[in-house]
């Protein structure tokens, strides 16, 4: 693709980041095939290739719209099209320049405004966020359908306990994160207990909150870049002293974010080296157990998970921040399949399920269509339970289910207790 960026980007970081990935992209249209907003709408510029050329007018000095903020609105950044593009585009990078050149150019509405405000200053403060779940399912029934729908549930149910601090050799330190806690407390619980019997202590720093990942995705990256400082500044003395071996994600969506740490704050003189750090020694929980595979095992065993009727039918949704973000395909699987469950057959399993962080609240109508058609596709073969990898994922789906909607985790937590 030919380029011949403005003057206001062209010699800047991000002009020149842009420039190579638009010169990157051979038109072949093979990312429309897998975009989930292309198949739902069917129109060329709610799809990669489309918005790339909306990027690419812009950036080259072309009038910026509402109509060009529509269409990179309706964008999920799920990177399906980046798993299918054979020529390797970074398609997410040239989204996000495209966005912040658009919010300087094109105003929002008030109502707008104020939506993203409250998003931005209340889902990462678990001070206002628990108390405003607590009303809003105390108020649900007198609430509107549409309105009562966007009222979190708690689809983890009350948290068991941790395990009592062991004295493990292996220590490692998982991400509380910001809304998880509050809606879904069992996943770390359970992810500690399941460590902790393979000889891994698990452990959380109270200071260590949001990743950042939910302001830097509605554009206010100076307050996403000051979240990812203090995750970085609550974990490293454990790193500097080396403590901990390494960071566990349980939520996919801050695991995919966390990695990217070394790159977003790659400018930062006094956060980037530590950065790079933090963001080499993540790990999604998945690989942490595969890692295990061999004890994991002989646990399964002991427990009879491996006996010919144990097995409880499951339909898992691997949420894009695992497979096309983190591309770890196939391992959460190999492991519910090692304890002993069916895994029901899922069509379409590289679609977006619609949650995309606040998606499912800026764009209610796309994200309904496609929460349905991902439920469709788990209860095709009517499982027992479905099972995802991400606190958004999982409240997403279980707005809209009434089986239960849980973290794998939890199913591995149980089955190496005794349970089915």
């Amino acid at each position: 693709m030919q380029t011949n960026l403005a003057d206001f980007i062209k010699d800047t970081p991000a002009g020149r980041e842009a420039d190579a990935i638009l010169r990157s992209c051979v038109h072949c249209g093979f990312c429309t095939a897998t975009c989930p907003t292309f198949q739902l709408l069917g129109d060329e510029l709610d799809g990669p290739r489309g918005r790339i050329y909306l990027i690419k007018q812009m950036l080259e000095g072309q009038p910026v719209t509402e109509t060009t903020q529509l269409h990179l609105d309706r964008c999920l950044s799920c990177r399906s099209c980046e798993t299918t593009c054979p020529s390797g585009v970074r398609y997410h990078r040239l989204l996000e320049i495209g966005r912040e050149v658009v919010e300087e150019r094109v105003p929002r509405p008030l109502a707008v405004r104020a939506l993203r405000f409250l998003l931005c200053e209340a889902l990462p403060r678990r001070w206002i966020f628990k108390p405003a779940v607590a009303i809003g399912q105390l108020l649900r029934p007198l609430l509107p359908a549409v309105l009562a729908e966007k009222v979190p549930m708690a689809a983890g149910g009350a948290a068991r306990p941790w395990p009592r601090s062991s004295g493990h050799r292996r220590r490692m330190i998982a991400l509380a994160g910001c809304v998880q806690p509050i809606l879904t407390p069992n996943t770390n619980a359970a992810t500690a207990r399941v460590l902790d019997r393979l000889g891994i202590e698990l452990i959380e720093a109270p200071a260590a909150n949001c990743c950042g990942a939910l302001r830097y995705h509605l554009h206010a990256q100076a307050k996403a870049l000051d979240d990812m400082r203090q995750v970085i500044d609550a974990w490293w003395p454990d790193v500097e002293s080396g403590r901990v071996e390494g960071f566990v994600m349980t939520a996919s969506g801050c695991g995919e974010h966390v990695r990217e740490y070394g790159h977003l704050l790659k400018d930062d003189p006094l956060y980037a080296d530590k950065a790079a750090r933090i963001a080499a020694m993540t790990r999604d929980a998945s690989e942490v157990l595969a890692a295990e595979q061999v004890p994991l095992a002989a646990l399964l065993r002991q427990a009879g998970a491996d006996s010919a009727d144990s097995g409880l039918r499951v339909a898992f949704h691997s949420p894009c921040t695992l497979q096309h973000a983190q591309k770890i395909r196939g391992v959460v699987e190999a492991l519910l399949t090692a304890a002993g469950y069916q895994l029901s057959p899922v069509a379409d399993p590289h679609l977006c399920c619609g949650s995309a962080g606040t998606y499912s609240i800026s764009q209610p109508v796309l994200a309904g269509q496609l929460r349905d058609n991902k439920l469709a596709a788990m209860g095709a073969a009517s499982p027992a339970v479905m099972v995802t990898a991400n606190i958004g994922c999982q409240t997403h789906l279980q707005s809209g289910s009434e089986m239960p909607v849980r973290h794998w985790i939890e199913l591995i937590d149980e089955r190496l207790s005794g349970g089915t």
